[in-house]
């Protein structure tokens, strides 16, 4: 077990009622392009991406990865270098077992951002650092359930536990009430760096030096991030994934079996943003 005494995170993936999928407001804030300045590679685990697999860039950060990572360190310490806006919920609960499970310290670096499935993943740490340019975000779980009004009531009650689970890692961490961590996560709350170390989810701040940031990395993935805002948009309308990802290859000129690219008219990504906000919020 790490040094100290976090509970253990259980949730049983429901894929028969239920998808997680990326925050926009996370994915607007995200920052691709940072990085950890100097690293000991051989005992550092870097989680700089979404959380799961991502089927627009065929990346993403799972659990398997992150179990090769651990067998690979051993009987070390271990630091994680964090930049997550998020992403599938049982991958990033999963990620979380594995690092509680450690036998040796766990170091949580936050370099810019770790929000939903990303927060998660910080609290597995036996000590928290964030820069105090970085963020950390919190909410309930988020779902796509389709049915009758009972199926949706039974769908809410189904995730009662996971975010009561959730709750209280996070109170575990900060020394609050479950309930004001429930408070949290109802209003997706956002903490900057300061706020994250005065509510007890952080230990102290990162070096202003650490941190380096690769604008060409994170010009690259200014694109990918809009086309995952437009995917999560289609989400809270109701669009099962499937459906989601074959509209969005027909509107990039490509079919729906084949494999997905991404938008590089900036433009056309803003009217499609701009256009699918005003829809969905009306």
């Amino acid at each position: 077990m790490s040094l100290r005494d976090l509970p253990e995170f259980k949730a049983e993936r429901l894929t028969e009622i239920c998808a997680f999928e990326l925050d926009t407001d996370a994915l607007s804030n995200w920052n691709a392009g940072l990085s950890v300045r100097s690293a000991d590679d051989e005992t550092s685990i870097s989680i700089l991406d979404v959380i799961g697999e991502d089927p627009w860039t065929g990346g993403g950060v799972t659990s398997k990865r992150i179990a090769a990572a651990l067998r690979s360190i051993g009987d070390r310490d271990v630091t994680v270098n964090l930049n997550s806006p998020g992403g599938d919920f049982f991958e990033g609960v999963a990620i979380y077992n594995m690092l509680r499970a450690h036998p040796h310290r766990v170091s949580v670096r936050i370099l810019g951002l770790a929000a939903s499935a990303g927060s998660v993943i910080a609290m597995a740490g036996d000590d928290i650092a964030i820069g105090k340019a970085g963020f950390m975000m919190v909410h309930n779980c988020w779902v796509m359930a389709i049915g009758n009004r009972h199926d949706l009531a039974e769908a809410a009650k189904t995730m009662e536990p996971f975010d009561d689970a959730m709750a209280g890692v996070y109170a575990e961490r900060s020394g609050v009430k479950r309930a004001e961590a429930a408070g949290w996560m109802d209003a997706e709350t956002w903490f900057n760096g300061e706020q994250a170390v005065e509510a007890g989810l952080a230990d102290g701040f990162l070096p202003a030096d650490m941190v380096s940031e690769n604008e060409m990395q994170a010009e690259t993935m200014r694109n990918v991030n809009a086309v995952r805002r437009i995917d999560a948009l289609l989400a809270k309308s109701g669009l099962p994934r499937t459906e989601r990802r074959a509209l969005l290859s027909e509107a990039k000129g490509g079919t729906p079996s084949a494999a997905p690219t991404v938008m590089q008219d900036a433009d056309e990504i803003a009217a499609l943003l701009k256009g699918l906000s005003t829809t969905l919020t009306k």
